[in-house]
């Protein structure tokens, strides 16, 4: 029998939305909620290596994601400036074995669309427009107030999953204090046409950017990014990042070429966001309630494990309630020892890399993505 029979996990992303995915087929109660009146998912794209591959499988979504992804095994180095020449081209390590491409695109919407009605199909309740104000917990339970369209609810659980992305109000709400916090770089990311021939990414390190880089999603579409100094950059128009990621990508030759023809035109989809930092020390849960995902720990994207990591929280904790019998110290410590260290080997290597940019300093980045990649290559 496991552990939990009722779970609340607050937060719809990828982290929250697997762990219900797992909990619902092992035939516990779960409800999700979300504090966005909307279920859809803001963003441009998403990079998802091997081990989220094998992840999202695990999930019984794998088919959905391989349909409607963009797979590739290579990634290209270029040098800055308009001539752009090609440095190299690394085979990226196959990190969730044989059975899984090395790296897929995907656009970021679509990934929670499959996320969000695997869910459901599995028998989990998904709540949009519910935010969560308080929790009190006993030895036995939690209570969560809510606030909702309809007014004040109130919902009691065996366990809480905070879920609820790098501004967590379960974190807070358990008293753990660590915040991510700024690097120093901000990150432009644009939903775009794909120029014939870009079938892999391809990383610019250098120029008036600290990295110009794009990640196939599909047949004829990617995302593009640009990271630059962090600025401020709240509330820009769909026309105003793309003036403004064009006029950052002037110096940059090849594919960008395209890219920045398309972004002077004007793309729907720009974002802007800061890179951030943190890890939450063991043990990441007080009592009955645990945090995972963007909640317990973010990085830079510059190894992009961000989803997986987020997915292997999940993996693993809903591993450890369905073979425990009950919430004790021995599940605690089994999930503890199988995340924590791994979580914060890539938020560590994520970071060197990130400070060897703000540097400018010319570090071995494929060296680093080699080591990570043995690490995350073995199972969770």
């Amino acid at each position: 029998m496991s552990a939990v029979q009722n779970v609340g996990v607050v937060g719809a992303g990828v982290s929250g939305l697997a762990a219900a995915i797992l909990l619902a087929e092992a035939g516990i109660r779960v409800v999700v909620y979300e504090a966005k009146p909307d279920l859809g998912t803001l963003g441009s794209g998403i990079t998802l290596q091997g081990n989220a591959l094998r992840a999202l499988d695990r999930l019984g979504v794998w088919d959905q994601v391989r349909r409607r992804s963009y797979s590739f095994d290579v990634t290209g180095i270029r040098a800055p400036g308009p001539e752009a020449p090609l440095v190299a081209e690394m085979h990226d390590n196959a990190m969730g074995g044989p059975d899984y491409p090395a790296t897929a695109g995907m656009y970021r919407p679509d990934l929670a669309e499959i996320l969000v009605a695997r869910a459901r199909a599995v028998g989990a309740v998904v709540r949009s427009g519910t935010r969560v104000t308080a929790l009190v917990q006993d030895d036995d339970a939690v209570t969560l107030d809510l606030a909702t369209a309809g007014g004040p609810d109130r919902a009691t659980h065996d366990l809480v999953v905070g879920a609820d992305g790098l501004n967590s109000t379960v974190r807070e709400l358990i008293g753990i204090g660590t915040r991510p916090e700024p690097n120093g770089m901000g990150i432009f990311r644009a939903f775009v046409r794909r120029p014939a021939g870009a079938d892999h990414t391809e990383l610019v390190f250098g120029g008036p950017s600290y990295i110009a880089g794009f990640c196939p999603t599909g047949e004829d579409t990617m995302y593009a990014y640009l990271v630059e100094d962090k600025q401020d950059r709240q509330g820009l128009t769909p026309a105003e990042g793309s003036r403004l990621m064009a006029e950052l990508a002037r110096p940059y030759g090849a594919h960008w070429n395209d890219i920045r023809a398309q972004l002077e035109r004007g793309v729907e989809h720009v974002h802007y966001t800061w890179f951030t930092s943190h890890l939450v020390p063991a043990p990441w849960n007080r009592g009955r309630v645990v945090v995972i995902g963007d909640a317990a720990h973010s990085c830079p994207p510059t190894v992009a494990q961000g989803a997986a990591q987020a997915l292997e929280d999940a993996v693993v904790l809903g591993d450890v309630l369905a073979r425990h019998d009950r919430l004790a110290d021995a599940l605690w410590t089994e999930f503890h020892e199988r995340r924590v260290p791994r979580a914060a080997a890539v938020v560590e290597v994520s970071d060197q890399i990130a400070s060897w940019l703000l540097a400018h300093e010319r570090g071995d980045v494929p060296g680093l993505h080699r080591t990570i990649s043995d690490l995350v290559s073995r199972e969770p």
